[in-house]
């Protein structure tokens, strides 16, 4: 009887969209690349002025660089197509600025690799945040987390994680319009759940990012809020004629 051929390993693509992370890219490249020798690092440079390109590149990244800043969003679907067009069947994407430790990253592979989910979010809440999270932020999270929750039927501890590991089929789901260009946060995990695509939770560490550099600050938080709630129900109002995976 011949041996079963062994089941050949999916192709994954790491995908980490960078905005002046030239002091930090490098040694977060050279991580992954050290601890996962098999996949291949992307970096969506999305119109930094440090030299965070020249940086990515030079660790072993690939590179690609957005003629201004377009916001995260962009920067992620811009990750989302090419993993699509150079055949990628798993993408982990991860932020830029040391929040999402490597070490990490075989934990939401793992989880992936079952037959129950499409879309692995790595949660600080069920797992550990190494660093102290403003009241205010906190509170928005668990609001966010509370209000999605009770919409998809389960419990959703971290809405705003962009540490997640994804499945062809979610590539394929947000490489489409609808994806916004800035802050792709619950309002993306309730259009998943009604596109009838499967998300759970894993617990995961994060670190701080670096000082100065938080979006929630200035009227920013204000114009969040609004946006996201805004998009949510949007998201409730069309849920019946929400896109399905192609």
């Amino acid at each position: 009887m011949p041996l079963r051929e062994p089941a050949p390993t999916p192709a994954t693509l790491v995908l980490m969209p960078c905005l002046n992370e030239a002091p930090r890219i490098a040694s977060l490249v050279t991580r992954v690349l050290a601890l996962r020798p098999g996949v291949t690092v992307l970096v969506v440079d999305d119109g930094s002025t440090d030299g965070t390109a020249e940086a990515a590149r030079t660790a072993g990244a690939h590179v690609l660089s957005l003629p201004f800043n377009l916001g995260y969003g962009a920067a992620l679907q811009t990750g989302y197509r090419f993993a699509l067009a150079r055949g990628y069947d798993v993408v982990v994407q991860m932020d830029g600025d040391g929040q999402h430790p490597p070490e990490e990253i075989d934990g939401l592979l793992a989880r992936l690799e079952g037959d129950d989910c499409e879309l692995v979010i790595g949660s600080r809440f069920l797992g550990r945040a190494e660093y102290r999270i403003p009241l205010a932020r906190r509170l928005g999270i668990a609001l966010f987390g509370r209000l999605t929750g009770a919409l998809v039927q389960r419990e959703v501890t971290d809405p705003t994680s962009g540490f997640q590991a994804m499945s062809r089929e979610v590539l394929e789901f947000y490489s489409r319009d609808f994806y916004p260009y800035d802050y792709p946060d619950a309002d993306i995990l309730l259009r998943v759940h009604y596109a009838g695509l499967r998300a759970v939770e894993v617990p995961v560490v994060m670190r701080a990012g670096p000082p100065g550099r938080s979006m929630h600050r200035g009227l920013r938080p204000v114009y969040y809020v609004y946006k996201l709630l805004l998009s949510m129900a949007l998201a409730w109002v069309g849920r019946a004629s929400s896109p399905e995976p192609r």
